[in-house]
This record gives C-alpha cells, structure tokens and sequence, in this order.
C-alpha cells in the first residue's frame, strides 16, 4: 500500500513538473528559403513585422526560439534569438541585419509560451571610425590656419593652439 501511495505521488509531481516546465525549443539556424516557419500552422498565429527590406543578394536566413514556461519573458527570448543571429553573422565575419520578427502575443498559456522567429541577412560590417579624431584634428588645425591668414590671431597663439590640438589624442 505504502508503495501504491509512493508510485501515485511521483507520479502526480512527474506530471506537474512536465506541465509546468514545458519544453523550451530552439532550433538550428536555417536558409529562410527552404525552411518552413514555426509559425505556420499554429494554433496561436503571432504577429510579424517588417524590420528591414534587407540587402539584394545576401541569402537570409531563420532562428527560433521558445521559451519553456509562460513565465520567460518575450524580451529574453528575444534577446537569445537577436544572440544566436548576431554570433552566426559574426562567424562569417558579417553584422546581422533582422528583416522580419515574427512574434507569439500574449496571453502566455500552454499552447502559446513566448516564442520568437527572426529572419535576418548576413551583410557587410560598416568600416570602423578611427580616421574621424584625425580628421577632426586636421580640420581644427585648417581653421586655426586661416584665422593666422586672415589676423584674426597671432604667430604665437596660432602656435600655442596648434601645441594644444596636436596633443590631444
């Protein structure tokens, strides 16, 4: 009897603990061309919206991801989607760009726990913005140029000016 009781209550806390766990999924990334959405057919639609146009000739690409309990916040779960992309871009030495997201609306029922799909492109990093200080240098040194040219300023404050710019970083 003592047994019966035994097997009855893990039973019932196996039970409650798949329910109220869930099941967290995260698929692998996939060409958006030839991959289904996790979307499609569900009983719980979501809502997509258009993020970018996207870049001619860059192939795009799919992440999912599900959150494993109605719990888990729709920013964390985008967050872990947004991750995924940006680190799959950056293997291939590119920035991410989203294109769409389509998103699951509350409320956040079994059936229906926040989820998330980005499709996103892999696109060129912008160049970095080093060379702006010593254009900004030599633009100040240009205008104290022409304040000497023009009187506005002495020899010896043009120099002391000019001192203070070529050391600053």
């Amino acid at each position: 009897m003592n047994s019966i009781r035994t097997w009855v209550a893990l039973t019932i806390v196996a039970t409650l603990f798949v329910t109220l766990a869930g099941c967290a999924v995260t698929s692998p990334i996939q060409s958006a061309v030839t991959s289904k959405s996790a979307f499609d057919g569900a009983v719980y639609k979501g809502k997509t919206v258009n993020v970018s146009p996207g870049t001619p000739g860059s192939p795009a690409y799919r992440v999912f991801i599900q959150a494993a309990t109605g719990f888990v916040s729709m920013q964390s779960v985008r967050d872990d989607a947004e991750q995924r992309a940006i680190a799959f871009c950056d293997r291939k030495g590119k920035a991410m760009e989203s294109l769409t997201e389509t998103t699951s609306t509350p409320p956040f029922i079994l059936g229906n726990f926040p989820r998330i799909e980005i499709v996103f492109d892999c696109i060129d990093k912008a160049g970095s913005p080093a060379p702006a200080a010593s254009d900004d240098k030599y633009a100040k040194l240009a205008k104290l140029k022409q304040l000497l040219d023009s009187g506005a300023i002495t020899q010896e404050e043009f120099n002391q000016e000019k001192a203070k710019v070529l050391a600053q970083p």
